[in-house]
């Protein structure tokens, strides 16, 4: 079995608040009629806005990629339905491609991530349209140690990236998982991140969050669980073929914040 396997971390590592350098924005947070301060806020923050129709009757998602690591069709069907089936939006969740130029890095810093969305980001909130950008690169995380490596990191309210190089190097292989079921569970677990989980903008509605890891649940077989570094605790969360779901609690969080 690949080594690399035994040591990776399957859940993310998420910032809280922004920072003063993510609070930034370019053109003083305007260029032209677009509003970049509204897409440039805490994680968590915008969980009300995705999961209802009050204010926005659509999603569009930027799905972003470094040339030759786009994820697999299947991991962005299963994106797509994951976020259909947790939000209510009348006029549908719609999903655009913008392939990015190798960057010729192989380690990439959260300050680094955060520039390729401001330079390649075409995707911004409307009226009654409310954007997502994820990214996903050619390389691993500057978090990353001979613990675990990171697959994903959920950084602002509409905002997050995969690692899509480490998913490479951890999957299709022999006692691997399916790259597929690998990127969806890592990016429906970012994705929860954003809709406020676990007690990060989505209230809890009973006591479910894992005090030894804030902002995941305690369930171990939930979507929000902070996985196990071993090939046995991502095995149990990979079981079966299918990506983990939500449990019930984390499920509840979301219906009361306004969605399904």
């Amino acid at each position: 079995m690949n080594i690399n396997f035994l040591k990776v971390v399957l859940v993310c590592s998420i910032l809280f608040s922004c920072t003063s350098e993510t609070e930034e924005s370019l053109d003083g947070g305007t260029n032209g009629n677009t509003n970049f301060v509204s897409n440039r806020q805490a994680t968590g923050s915008s969980a009300n806005d995705l999961l209802a129709a009050n204010t926005f009757k659509k999603i569009i998602v930027e799905i972003a990629y470094i040339d030759g690591f786009e994820p697999t069709e299947k991991a962005k069907n299963n994106f797509k339905k994951f976020i259909e089936n947790r939000t209510f939006k009348p006029e549908g969740v719609v999903f655009i491609e913008n392939k990015i130029p190798a960057t010729g890095k192989t380690v990439y810093t959260l300050e680094e991530i955060i520039a390729i969305e401001k330079e390649q980001r075409t995707q911004y909130n409307t009226n009654s349209t409310i954007a997502v950008w994820v990214l996903f690169v050619n390389g691993k995380s500057s978090k990353d140690t001979n613990q675990g490596a990171v697959l994903g990191t959920a950084y602002w309210n509409t905002s997050f990236v995969i690692y899509e190089e480490t998913i490479h190097n951890l999957s299709d292989g022999t006692f691997e998982p399916e790259r597929s079921l690998l990127e969806s569970a890592v990016i429906n677990h970012e994705f929860g991140h954003i809709l406020g989980l676990t007690n990060l903008g989505s209230d809890l509605q009973s006591d479910h969050e894992d005090a030894a890891h804030p902002n995941h649940c305690i369930v171990e077989d939930c979507l929000m669980y902070w996985a196990a570094e071993t090939s046995q605790g991502i095995g149990s969360m990979l079981s079966g073929g299918n990506a983990p779901n939500l449990d019930a609690q984390c499920l509840a969080d979301l219906k009361a914040n306004g969605g399904r």
